[in-house]
């Protein structure tokens, strides 16, 4: 499937207004590539609540631009 990063920008700021949180660890993780315990750290959260929202933040994307 192409991937369409306007669409995909068009989605982020979709669940940036819904949850602000999901959308900086999806840029963080995404976009700049930080792995788990950077994005952690930059976030001032524990590394856990990174995983719990990275897969949350995937599967809805995902759902998103399945659409």
């Amino acid at each position: 499937s192409q991937f369409d990063l306007l669409e995909l920008d068009q989605v982020l700021e979709r669940l940036a207004k819904k949850d602000p949180e999901l959308a900086r660890i999806v840029e963080l993780r995404f976009f700049a590539g930080l792995d788990v315990a950077e994005t952690a750290e930059v976030m001032g959260v524990s590394e856990s609540t990174i995983k719990r929202g990275w897969a949350t933040a995937k599967a809805w994307l995902h759902r998103e631009l399945s659409k």
